[in-house]
């Protein structure tokens, strides 16, 4: 298959985080800030991209307001010609540092949050952050910035997704993005308690089509699945190394943000390789480009360019082998994992939460 151009680049700037939130996706074995990448090696990450055909690039984390130098970072992709987006809590953001981010040419901001009312959010995020988010998403509105949102939803805050979207709607959101957990790094940790029941998915798929109907003239809404429950898996990134990279804290760049869970693969860094090579040369990279690698029944399955074969990551997580179909394949040899997986659900009074985010 030939090799793509990526377009986006996620780009990790740190693993630190005020929030514990049980179900990130950050990797258990946690970057520290000693191991971060310095400014300097930022700018040229941000001019190879650029050069390789990047055209926009997320700052995240963790959470990225914790680098004194965002700013700089921001205003230097603005003048590389890329299109900027910050993915934050909000903890942090502060009125001058709302102007300095809006003065350095931030295209949109994406803020998360965890619940509508401020009780359960505080709960899940371990910190008392729902009021500082509120007044995030005011600044955000007041610098002339778009306010994107998002919230990942799970057992314990599905019954409030109307209220959720009104919330975010009374905030000024114009886009929200509803994405149900995605079970990795933490949340596989904690999934007996995060892993809704099938009828609080309908019901919760009913509420939002009720807000859809109520809020869609106001606010764009994105409903993301939880694959657990769907006959087959969401496609792999569009394809292994075919669309987007990320570059972790530590410089190790990656097909996707959770790709370092997959033991068997070694990653280059930026510090000892330029990124056009780790695009295109790399072994990380081009070992599930393509259809090659593949075993059945992928690799003679009709769906296997709609699906890729499903995640890789999630095979990896789940069989130990990264060649193996994705488990949620009804057609999967593994899908009984998956299987087991939500038979655990049936206990109510499982407690919550296990295991939390550490990002200190």
């Amino acid at each position: 298959m030939p090799v793509n151009l990526p377009y986006a680049l996620t780009a990790e700037l740190t693993h630190r985080c005020p929030l514990h939130c049980p179900y990130c996706s950050n990797p258990i074995e946690l970057q520290k800030k000693e191991s971060e990448l310095s400014t300097d090696t930022w700018l040229s990450v941000l001019e190879q991209a650029g050069e390789l055909g990047v055209l926009q690039v997320h700052f995240t984390g963790g959470e990225p307001l914790l680098r004194p130098d965002l700013e700089l970072l921001v205003r230097h992709a603005r003048e590389l010609g890329l299109y900027v987006n910050l993915i934050t809590s909000g903890v942090g953001l502060t009125d001058r540092r709302a102007r300095q981010l809006a003065e350095a040419g931030i295209d949109s901001i994406q803020l998360s949050v965890q619940a509508s009312s401020s009780e359960l959010a505080d709960s899940i995020a371990g910190f008392s952050a729902h009021e500082l988010k509120r007044q995030a998403a005011q600044r955000i509105r007041d610098n002339g910035l778009p306010l994107h949102m998002n919230v990942v939803l799970h057992r314990t805050n599905l019954h409030q997704i109307e209220e959720i979207i009104e919330l975010c709607v009374s905030w000024g959101a114009e886009r929200l993005e509803l994405a149900n957990a995605q079970y990795y790094g933490w949340a596989l940790r904690n999934i007996d308690q995060l892993l809704p029941r099938q009828d609080q998915l309908h019901e919760a798929e009913a509420a939002y089509m009720r807000a859809q109907r109520r809020f869609g003239h106001q606010i764009e809404l994105l409903w993301i699945l939880p694959d657990y429950y769907e006959d087959f898996p969401k496609p792999c990134m569009g394809g292994w190394g075919q669309l987007s990279l990320t570059v972790a804290p530590d410089g190790r760049v990656l097909p996707c943000t959770v790709s370092s869970e997959i033991r068997t693969l070694s990653f280059e860094n930026v510090k000892e390789r330029e990124l056009a090579w780790i695009w295109r040369d790399s072994p990380s990279f081009n070992a599930y480009r393509g259809y090659e690698w593949m075993a059945e029944p992928c690799r003679n399955c009709e769906r296997r360019e709609l699906d890729y074969g499903g995640c890789r990551c999630q095979a990896f997580l789940l069989t130990g082998d990264a060649r193996s179909a994705d488990p949620v394949c009804v057609r999967s040899p593994h899908r009984g994992i998956i299987a087991d997986r939500i038979g655990t659900i049936a206990n109510e009074n499982a407690g919550w939460p296990l295991y939390s985010y550490r990002g200190r």
